[in-house]
Parts: C-alpha cells; structure tokens; sequence
C-alpha cells in the first residue's frame, strides 16, 4: 500500500480550516516520478495544496463566488476523486471527504502514467487510499463514543471465509460505471474492468452480474462503490423564485417519477435565504404536507413525509417577506437570484434507483460454519438540488447497498 501523502483537517464554520495531521512519503513520491514519468506533477508544501483542496470544495468564504470550470452545471463530480490545480499541473488523483467536522485527505501512488487519465477502477492504490481513509474515520469516530455505549467484535476460529457477492441487474438496467472495490476483493472479471471504459449507451457495455469474490475484514466495510446513468431523476421538479419589492413569490412543483417506489422512510425539501434578513412574514398554500420555518428563520422546511399523493404531483406557492440584515449575517453567493436552489433529502427503503439488487441466495460463503445472510437495499439522496427556472443544472443522487 503506496500513499504520496495522509492529511487530516478540521473544519470549523467562520474560522479557518486547522491542519490536525500530515505526513509524506519521500520514497513513494520517488516513486511517482518515475512511474509517471512526463506526467508527473510534484506534490507542493502543505499550505499550497490545502489552498487548492479547499478552493474545489469550496470550503472558505472567499472561494464561494461562482467559478465556471468547478460550478458549472456541466460538471458532475462523480466520486470523492479531485483534481487540483497547483504549480506545474493538476495533482490527481486526491481522495477526499467530510464527516463530522474533520476533512480526510489522501495522495495514493499511480503505478503508471497520468495521461491519459485511467480509469479509476484500474488504479490499485485508490481502493486501498479508500479504505485507509475509511478506516481512520472508524477509528476516530470510536474514540468519541461516549463510555457507556452497546462496541462488540466477533473473532471466529479457523480459516478466514472466502465470499462471493453478485449485484445484479434489471434487463434494462444502465450499465455501472467509475466501480472502485475494497483492497479484500480477491479479483475481478476482465469484463468489469474494462466496463468504465465503454460508454454506457453502448450494446456492448458490460450489463452484469458484477461478481465480487474477496476475504471479508473483521470489521464493516464498504465493498464497493460505483456511479450509473439513469434517464430520469426520481423526483421532477420545478422552482421558481421572483423578486418584488422587499418580498419573494415562490412557486414549486414535484412530481414522482412513476417508476419509483412510492414508500419512503422521510421526504423533506429545504428552501434556504441565507443572503437575505431573517423572515418576518410568511403567506403560503401547499397541496400536500406541511411547510415548517426554521430556528433561524432563514430556511423553510416543506415536509412531504413517507408517500406522494396518488396524482404522484404536489405544489407550493406562497410570499416571504424578510427583516433587515444584521452586519454579522454571512452572505453564500451561491444561493442568490439564478443559483437559488431548493434542496431534497429522502430515503426509500428496499430499492434502488439502478434497480440493483443482491439476491441473498447468491450470496456465497466457503466456510465450515452456517452463516446467515441478509441482504437489503434503499435509495438515498445525496446532493440533490433543483435550481430556480432560469438556471437548470443537473440532480446527483447516491445509491447506497447494505
């Protein structure tokens, strides 16, 4: 397992990011002059790289304006894998991700030349970067459990179980795509390697089942993660928000999709004004649920709950009218005039957007013990925005197995 660099950050609102831990790896970086040979790109002084990592995450106020080559709707971030741009050339691939306040970052070893860029699923050191990072953020998160939280871990004797996993597909299912695998995955079929490759319209792209033999850890893991094309978002929707004088005229339509599974666990969808005072008046008619105005008075809450109606279409109208700013109020220029946004957040249990599923009598397991196996499934929304009418830009959303 090769790394170029470990980072660990903390991340506190309206201060600067605080750098908690770094550490490089001079043989590695040797390493990756000579594997990536005119493509290499050298790793700068921690201060240079966190600048450029915190820039594409937009993590610090002064780097909120909008910038098209990292905000532009035609850009889909399809993986915790970044490009930064710093002396000399885009450093990729840097894995990163958030989680309670603290930024995991790492620079894992890419045993080959960077252009063109291979695909992900291709480069070793990105699952085992993966499960670093992973591992560090169950180690950390175990530390501030609270003493008298129910930790347990199961040691069994014997040979260590061999598994084998296979996710399959409905017959019209898109094809994944960006798949990165867990180091404990023994191998792969050659035709899963070479799927994020094709395109995914393509009649010859690989359709399943995608087959994962590995040696399971002791711990809980991720086994893989992957991204797909689908032809619709699961829930349409339409926003629009006009200025008149000192108060706002919202308008808000959702359909569901009528493929989707109509039974979820929580639906809600968040409506910030965080460049404006806090509201003073609200007057609004909704055809379904309930709208709720936060502590803060600068976001409402419309909460759809566990099903659509029938007609699978619900609307919101209605006039905010604002207070004065306080000196102190932070302004996102992000959330303004054609980047406003409304924000949906849900979770449907038993399904999935891709119409992945792992049947659990497919599921096996060379041992001399009987296990009993469950397997389940559920969508997620992750980042999953609808913009106001006169700036369209596309939904990205999460499927998660478990």
């Amino acid at each position: 397992m090769a790394l170029r660099g470990l980072w660990l950050v903390r991340l506190q609102p309206g201060a600067a990011a605080v750098r908690l831990f770094s550490r490089r790896y001079p043989t590695v970086e040797k390493r990756a002059k000579t594997f990536n040979g005119a493509s290499y790109v050298t790793l700068p002084e921690d201060s240079i790289f966190l600048k450029a990592l915190l820039f594409e995450l937009r993590l610090t106020e002064e780097d909120k304006n909008f910038v098209d080559h990292r905000d532009s709707c035609s850009r889909i971030n399809k993986t915790s894998v970044y490009a930064l741009p710093v002396g000399g050339g885009d450093l990729w691939p840097v894995l990163a991700f958030q989680k309670s306040g603290l930024l995991y970052v790492c620079l894992p070893l890419v045993e080959q030349s960077l252009k063109p860029r291979p695909p992900l699923i291709n480069i070793s050191g990105i699952s085992q970067a993966f499960a670093i990072l992973s591992g560090l953020l169950v180690f950390i998160n175990s530390s501030q459990k609270n003493e008298a939280e129910i930790n347990a871990k199961c040691d069994l004797e014997g040979a260590a179980s061999n598994v084998t996993i296979s996710v399959n597909l409905p017959a019209n299912g898109s094809p994944l795509q960006d798949i990165l695998v867990h180091p404990c995955v023994t191998s792969l079929d050659s035709a899963i390697l070479t799927a994020s490759s094709v395109d995914g319209l393509d009649d010859s792209a690989f359709s399943g089942p995608y087959k994962f033999p590995f040696a399971p850890p002791s711990d809980l893991f991720d086994l893989c993660y992957y991204t797909s094309q689908v032809p619709v978002p699961p829930i349409l929707g339409f926003y629009q928000m006009k200025e008149e004088e000192s108060q706002l005229k919202l308008t808000i339509n959702l359909k569901l999709h009528e493929s989707v599974k109509n039974a979820f666990e929580y639906c809600e969808a968040r409506i910030p004004f965080f460049n404006r005072g806090p509201i003073t008046h609200l007057e609004y008619k909704v055809s379904y649920g309930q709208l709720d105005l936060s502590r803060e008075k600068s976001l409402l809450v419309w909460v759809i709950g566990q099903k659509f109606p029938k007609s699978l279409e619900i609307s919101l109208s209605g006039t905010v009218t604002f207070g004065s700013i306080n000196k102190e109020h932070s302004i996102d220029p992000i959330c303004t005039g054609n980047t406003a946004y409304i924000k949906l957040y849900f979770r449907i249990p038993d399904y999935t957007v891709t119409g992945c599923y792992t049947d659990q009598h497919s599921v096996q397991v060379f041992s001399s013990g009987k296990p009993k196996i469950n397997t389940s499934r559920e969508l997620i929304s992750s980042d999953y925005y609808i913009w106001n009418s006169k700036a369209p830009a596309p939904v990205v959303y999460r499927t998660l197995f478990f």
